[in-house]
């Protein structure tokens, strides 16, 4: 978890029927698990093998580098924090002891504990019929859905505050190329946790308001006030570019606020209602906001937000999937084929590491994502209602 450690050893179960005991394991010779190690340097994370049979599978990670460093597990998204060893001072070692299901998962380190961590690389565990079964409770699976994404929130904003002062330092700079080639791309972490930064009251409006959204005398600050500037051509008639000095207090407010945010969010908790919520808001940001084409008004990069939005309540989501074929097969699987069409609706979009503009998109491409995104709501507006009423 960036930046602060957090000692809680949870056990629990999450969507790929992981039991963990993240980074709090005590060394036990009698147990019996797939040991693997794991060299995490400044620029490497190296993994001893990147396959192993489905069951318990220890990872002992040894800090090479000289910053403090981080080892984690991650689904196959990518984004999903499946488990993570922390707080791994240089010279030591610390264990991450996971009970995993067969199938394809992720492996990173993050030296220094922020940006975007090293040496990501697949993992896959193979099946084998010779895996434990773990029976874990209903309480216990929840606990660990929660303790996963407070993990998941605090590495996206540690992520976001790393980009976000590379953004800054090359707008206030002059290099407006640079901020534009790395606008859309750092907004995304923001994006997959918008609806915690809402919670935070007046940060979310200093950090994402949109000049529509602006009251009379209210001080315009944030992405969408450097946005304007860095798409002039896209601005209204007589738009003039900003002063220097003007730049230098925007980037200033945007990197403080950002900062602020992070702050916030470190030791955060959840309740099981708070999660299946959330994935419900992130979808409505992007019924309202992200596929009428408003939220980027001159960019027109509103794809990379709405797939954002769409990671998130993934997450959010595939975090208690687990316990809603318990509860509610038949909804798990309608929220299955849903996401997934919506999914192949954006990966249409894709252009390079990025998506078509938004303003290429044809009236019917707007329709059908739209209709796609209301398909989806109508199941995961019932998340919350099956899973805690």
């Amino acid at each position: 978890m960036p930046r602060a450690f957090r000692s809680a050893c949870v056990l629990g179960t999450s969507l790929l029927g992981v039991t963990l005991l993240s980074g709090c394991v005590a060394n036990n010779p009698a147990a019996t698990h797939a040991a693997l190690t794991v060299e995490s340097s400044q620029s490497e994370c190296a993994v001893s093998t990147n396959e192993a049979p489905a069951g318990s599978i220890r990872f002992s990670v040894t800090n090479s580098g000289d910053q403090v460093t981080e080892f984690y597990l991650l689904a196959a998204d990518g984004l999903r924090i499946v488990g993570e060893a922390e707080n791994i001072g240089p010279g030591l070692r610390r264990d991450l002891v996971v009970q995993l299901d067969a199938g394809s998962y992720f492996t990173a380190c993050k030296p220094g504990m922020s940006g975007d961590g090293v040496g990501k690389a697949e993992f896959t565990a193979t099946k084998t019929d010779a895996a434990a079964t773990v029976n874990v409770d209903l309480a216990a699976q929840i606990d660990s859905a929660n303790t996963n994404y407070a993990s998941y929130v605090s590495d996206q904003i540690d992520q976001l505050v790393t980009g976000t002062d590379a953004f800054a330092a090359a707008y206030v700079g002059g290099d407006f190329d640079r901020a534009r080639s790395v606008y859309a791309s750092t907004r995304v972490h923001w994006e997959r946790v918008e609806t915690i930064a809402e919670s935070f009251g007046d940060l979310d409006p200093k950090l994402d308001l949109r000049e529509a959204d602006v009251e009379e005398g209210q001080n315009w600050t944030g992405w969408h006030a450097i946005e304007k500037a860095l798409w002039p051509a896209e601005a209204e008639a007589g738009f003039e570019a900003y002063s220097t000095e003007k730049r230098a207090a925007l980037t200033e407010q945007l990197v403080a606020d950002t900062a602020t945010l992070d702050d916030k969010v470190q030791g955060l908790t959840f309740t099981l209602s708070q999660q299946t919520n959330g994935a419900i808001g992130l979808l409505d940001e992007v019924a309202t906001g992200k596929v009428t084409g408003e939220e980027e008004a001159w960019s027109h990069t509103d794809l990379w937000d709405f797939q954002a939005n769409v990671d998130g309540a993934k997450v959010l989501y595939d975090g208690v999937r687990d316990i809603l074929l318990q509860q509610d097969p038949d909804l798990a699987a309608s929220l299955d084929t849903e996401f997934a069409a919506l999914q192949t609706l954006l990966d249409a979009q894709r252009v390079g590491d990025g998506f078509t503009i938004y303003t290429d998109l044809t009236p019917a491409e707007i329709r059908t994502l739209a209709d796609q995104v209301n398909a989806l709501g109508e199941p995961l507006n019932q998340l919350t209602a099956a899973l805690v009423l």
